[in-house]
C-alpha cells in the first residue's frame, strides 16, 4: 500500500513572506508544485469563510494563507479564483468582512460565484446521486482546499474533509443536515462530496487554530504550523495527533477512510518536514471522546433528551438576534421565539432538535454551547 505524505511546516506568524515561504517549502516536500497544477489552468481556492469576522478571531482561513497560495499557484502558471458559501451570511459580505476578499484580489485572484450553482452528477455515489455545486467550481479546472483547524460540536474538529461542504451554495447545505441526521452518515456524505470534487491539494491553516466553542466562538490558539497533503484524511488525522486526539474520535476521518478518500492510521502516513512531536499540544481545549451516534435514539426522544448532548443558550449572552432560529434546518423549526417575543432568547424543542449545531455555528456572540445532560455525563456520552 502506498503511504500518504503529509508536510508539516513551521510558520510562527502570518507575516506574508513567512507564510509564502512555508507554503513553497511544503509544496517542495510533497514533490513540487507541478504535481498540483499545469500552466494555463484555472484553479479554485476554497478557504473556510464561515462568517465575515476579523482574521484575529481565527474563524476563517487567514488572508495571508489565501494570498500566499494565490502567489504560489500563479508562479506555477495558473489563474486563480477563490470563495466559499457561508451557511447564512452573504458570500461576498463574508469574504469582505473577513479580509479575504481584499487579500485574494490584491494577490491576483478573482472572487468566484458561490451564491448560485448547478447540479453535478454523482454516478458512483452511494448516498446521493447528484449535488448542487457552486458555479465557481464548475468554472475551474481544479480545486485546492484551504481549511482552518477548529473545534466543531458535531464532528469534533472541522478540517480538510469537511471544508468542501462550502462548495454547496448557501442554505442548501442545511438540507443535508436534515437528510443525514446521524453524524456518521453525515460524515460519510462529506467524504462522498470530497471524493466527487477531488481537491488536488489541501493546505490546513493551523498557524493559529481555534479551541473550545468552535467553529465560530472558540478561543484562538497558536499552533504555528501549516499541514499540507493531497490526502484530506491524513491532514485531519495529523491535525488530531497535534491536538493529542485520537483520529478515530473524528467521524470524518473514519468515514473518509472507509470511503476510500485517504488514510488516518499513523503507519499509513509519512510525515515530512518538521517533526510532529514539536507541535503537539495536549492543553488544546477539545472533546477527546468518541462521537455519539445521534441516530441511535432517533425514535426514542424521551431517552434521547436524557443522554444526548444538545445545544444550550446562555440567556446572559444572547442578543436575541434570531440568527440561530433562522439557521435551524428542521422543518417547522426546533428553535423559535415563544409567542414571537424577542425580549427573551429562543426556546428549543429538543424532541425536534437533530443536534446538527447549525444554531451554535451561526451565533455571532457565543451564546450557544454544547451541553450533556447529567445521565449522559454519567454514561460518558458527552
Amino acid at each position: 500500500m502506498t503511504l500518504s505524505s503529509v508536510a508539516l511546516v513551521r510558520c510562527d506568524n502570518y507575516d506574508p513572506e513567512a507564510v509564502y515561504g512555508a507554503l513553497k517549502r511544503g509544496a517542495e516536500l510533497l514533490g513540487g508544485l507541478d504535481r498540483f497544477v499545469r500552466p494555463g489552468e484555472r484553479i479554485l481556492l476554497k478557504p473556510n469563510i464561515l462568517a465575515g469576522d476579523a482574521p484575529e478571531r481565527a474563524v476563517t482561513t487567514h488572508p495571508s494563507v489565501l494570498a500566499g497560495t494565490v502567489r504560489l499557484f500563479r508562479a506555477g502558471g495558473a489563474s486563480l479564483v477563490f470563495g466559499d458559501s457561508p451557511g447564512m451570511e452573504n458570500a461576498v459580505h463574508a469574504a469582505r468582512g473577513s479580509g479575504l476578499q481584499e487579500a485574494g484580489i490584491r494577490a491576483g485572484a478573482e472572487l468566484g460565484e458561490f451564491g448560485a450553482g448547478r447540479t453535478l452528477e454523482n454516478p458512483e455515489g452511494s448516498l446521493v446521486s447528484s449535488l448542487p455545486i457552486a458555479q465557481a467550481v464548475h468554472a475551474c479546472d481544479g480545486l485546492v482546499n484551504l481549511p482552518k483547524l477548529k473545534t466543531h460540536q458535531l464532528t469534533r474538529i472541522t478540517g480538510a474533509v469537511k471544508n468542501p461542504f462550502g462548495c454547496i451554495p448557501g442554505k442548501r447545505k442545511a438540507l443535508y443536515h436534515v437528510q443525514f441526521q446521524d453524524v456518521l452518515e453525515f460524515s460519510g456524505f462529506l467524504a462522498e462530496l470530497s471524493l466527487r470534487l477531488k481537491p488536488r491539494l489541501h493546505v490546513m491553516d493551523a498557524i493559529v487554530a481555534m479551541e473550545g466553542n468552535g467553529p465560530r466562538n472558540g478561543t484562538p490558539k497558536a499552533l504555528r504550523v501549516l499541514i499540507m497533503s493531497d490526502d484530506p484524511v491524513a491532514v485531519d488525522a495529523t491535525a488530531c495527533r497535534i491536538l493529542d486526539m485520537d483520529p478515530e474520535f473524528v467521524p470524518t476521518t473514519v468515514m473518509g477512510h472507509e470511503a476510500g478518500l485517504g488514510h488516518y492510521r499513523a503507519d499509513d502516513i509519512q510525515v515530512l518536514g518538521d517533526p510532529l512531536e514539536s507541535f503537539v499540544r495536549p492543553d488544546f481545549a477539545a472533546v477527546r471522546k468518541p462521537v455519539y451516534n445521534n441516530a441511535s435514539y432517533a425514535y426514542y426522544n424521551s431517552i434521547k433528551n436524557l443522554v444526548v448532548p444538545r445545544p444550550v443558550i446562555d440567556a446572559k449572552k444572547c442578543a436575541t438576534c434570531g440568527l440561530c432560529a433562522q439557521a435551524c434546518p428542521v422543518p417547522g423549526k426546533a428553535l423559535r421565539f415563544e409567542d414571537g417575543n424577542r425580549d427573551r432568547p429562543p426556546v428549543y424543542d429538543y424532541d425536534a432538535c437533530i443536534r446538527c449545531y447549525c444554531c451554535q455555528e451561526m451565533c455571532p456572540v457565543g451564546a450557544i454551547d454544547r451541553k450533556t445532560p447529567l445521565l449522559g455525563r454519567v454514561l460518558r456520552l458527552g
